[in-house]
């Protein structure tokens, strides 16, 4: 019996030990895995080299990790240019906003890291946005509760604060923060960037989401995702009344195609991955990982009808400029009408004054004050009409 009762310890005893021993194993090859990359990059840093050492030597044990896994992961222009003294700010200040909020506190050191603490979103111009936006944005958030308010929030807000809005007449897509505020306008990508930015000044994970082409070819959008629990979405200056993961791309969103390079959806990614996210204002560009998103915005498809999306824009006498004006739908079957206001240059190209239509049936679209107007038939296809102003 006593023999039994021995041989019974040792087993137990091994089947408590053999984890710790293979965890113990596991966290070596981590670290192994780590110090390789690390290795690398500084390789990889040329004659900046001195200067990511710097950083290393410089940072705070706590906050170490955070700065390996920037070094160990950003792209081959950033090791070559990025100076110590900028890469200990951004992680420093990513540490205090953490410890001030509550959300941040509650975030994995995995997604902090990601999401958080990473100083660029594409590839956008390097600079020290954090202290400035974190200035902006405190305010606001102060008497939130979630990161999903704060998001919400800060959404409704920062863009009236800095004065920035949507125009095709900035400078360029991908636009940091301080030249989409120096300009007072910026592209949905640069928007993007300066919501993802100023939610990550205050500790909300927050990743820029996009596709290059949406399926019916109107063109390209980019977006914001926030971590709140889940990921939730939201146009940048497009702030839904009805809160998050609400917009006027979700129908667009649905149609994405998982396996299509250029019909899907991507969210971006600090850490590196098997996949990169489209630039499609720098195509040869493929220093942006990401991950494919685009099951998630499919579950948003509604069921099949008999309705299409009727799409209506109205330019000025160029042809070109969208100007506002009111409108009016009639359908020629049952005489019912719908009014709206078209969209101006102040929001994105590809959201215009839409209305639900019925398949087979003949609309007549005119200005309110009936001086112009068009009939179309609708198909089983979502349809565009144009009314340049004479």
């Amino acid at each position: 019996m006593r023999k039994f009762v021995f041989q019974f310890q040792v087993v137990i005893a091994i089947i408590l030990i053999v984890p710790v021993i293979c965890h113990g194993q596991a966290a070596q090859e981590t670290d192994k895995k780590s110090d390789s990359a690390l290795k690398l990059a500084l390789e990889a840093a040329g004659d900046n080299r001195a200067e990511l050492e710097k950083s290393l030597q410089q940072v705070s044990e706590k906050q170490k990790p955070a700065l390996k896994f920037l070094i160990e992961n950003m792209p081959v222009r950033d090791l070559k240019s990025l100076k110590a003294d900028f890469l200990l700010e951004h992680v420093r200040l990513a540490y205090q906003a953490r410890g001030e909020f509550p959300w941040g506190k509650k975030i994995s050191d995995e997604m902090f890291f990601n999401d958080v603490v990473a100083y660029a979103n594409v590839n956008e111009k390097r600079e020290a946005w954090r202290d400035e936006l974190y200035k902006i944005c405190k305010p606001i958030v102060k008497d939130c509760k979630t990161a999903a308010e704060a998001a919400h929030k800060i959404n409704q807000q920062l863009f009236r604060i800095v004065k920035v809005k949507y125009s095709t007449k900035r400078k360029r897509p991908d636009q940091a923060p301080s030249e989409s505020i120096e300009q007072g306008m910026a592209s949905c990508t640069g928007l993007s960037i300066l919501l993802s930015d100023a939610c990550r000044s205050v500790s909300i994970p927050a990743r820029l989401t996009g596709t290059p082409l949406w399926t019916n070819k109107r063109g390209n959008h980019t977006w914001v995702e926030i971590w709140d629990g889940v990921w939730h979405f939201t146009g940048a200056c497009e702030a839904s009344k009805q809160g998050l993961n609400h917009g006027w791309f979700v129908g667009d969103a649905s149609r994405a195609i998982k396996d299509s390079r250029l019909h899907a959806i991507y969210s971006t990614s600090f850490r590196k991955t098997k996949t990169t996210f489209p630039l499609v204002w720098a195509r040869r560009d493929k220093s942006v990982y990401a991950v494919n998103v685009t099951e998630r915005y499919n579950a948003f498809a509604k069921p099949k009808s008999d309705k299409v999306r009727l799409f209506i824009r109205v330019l000025d006498s160029d042809g070109k400029t969208r100007v506002a004006r009111k409108v009016k739908v009639t359908d020629l079957k049952t005489k019912k009408t719908v009014r709206g206001l078209s969209k101006d240059e102040r929001f994105d190209t590809n959201d215009f004054l839409t209305i639900k239509a019925t398949k087979g049936v003949e609309y007549k679209i005119e200005l309110a004050d009936g001086k112009q107007s068009q009939t179309v038939k609708i198909g089983d296809q979502p349809q565009t009409v144009t009314i340049i102003l004479k």
